[in-house]
């Protein structure tokens, strides 16, 4: 059996060393309301199984709040009631945790 060595030590391994963290939506510049979503199941702290989407651009996840999706719900609602149609949005996240807030923008 082979075993693959790399050259390196652990010194340059945990400098180099990049944690996994998950992609948020408000990370992007926008996005546009037709792009595919896919769901997700993930595992809380305690081991139980939950549900979330996530928007899959470049090969990479950006999870999507549900607030920020029941936002985007309104704002879309409101503006057909006008005959408007907007399709791009951003997003500003502030606070971290249980504290984060999502500010949903409409681009047009």
């Amino acid at each position: 059996m082979e075993v693959n060595k790399i050259a390196k030590t652990i010194k340059e391994a945990a400098e180099n060393y990049e944690p996994k963290k998950t992609a948020n939506i408000a990370d992007l510049e926008k996005f546009d309301v037709s792009e595919p979503i896919e769901e997700r199941e993930g595992k809380d702290n305690d081991g139980k199984v939950f549900k979330y989407n996530v928007l899959v651009r470049d090969g990479e996840d950006y999870r999507i709040p549900n607030t920020v999706l029941e936002t985007v719900k309104g704002i879309l609602a409101a503006n057909a009631k006008h005959d408007k149609e907007v399709t791009t949005f951003s997003v500003e996240k502030t606070g971290e945790g249980m504290n984060t807030k999502y500010q949903v923008i409409s681009l047009e």
